[in-house]
């Protein structure tokens, strides 16, 4: 290794990192830092606790990037281990009116509310 080696990122600060990209609206570099992050053997344990904010950030970054597909997937999966989040709901039936999916979206907007979600 060079002595000018620039050292590997802990997975705090690739969390960091997106973080101030998706506030700088770059939802596409934010979504690149999430992944690695998400990959990194410090992010979480083997069952994959510890992630619940990288995983919501880099499913409303895949939203805003409009990679539809796999916004839906990961609010779905998400909502599989945190059945009653009901941001992620938010974000599922966004997704979905987006995909043009209203009828489907309906369900989870609805539910979101239920929960105390606001909608605007």
């Amino acid at each position: 290794m060079s002595m000018y080696a620039m050292p590997t990122p802990s997975a705090y600060d690739l969390f960091r990192s997106a973080q101030r990209l998706f506030a700088r609206k770059r939802y596409l570099e934010a979504s690149h830092e999430l992944e690695a992050l998400l990959g990194h053997p410090d992010a979480c344990d083997p069952q994959g606790h510890g992630v619940h904010d990288a995983r919501q950030l880099l499913a409303r970054a895949y939203y805003h990037s409009a990679q539809l597909s796999r916004a839906e997937g990961l609010s779905r999966a998400i909502l599989e281990d945190h059945p009653d989040d009901a941001y992620t709901m938010l974000l599922l039936g966004r997704t979905l009116q987006r995909a043009h999916r209203g009828e489907e979206a309906r369900g989870w907007l609805h539910r979101a509310e239920v929960l105390g979600q606001s909608l605007t």
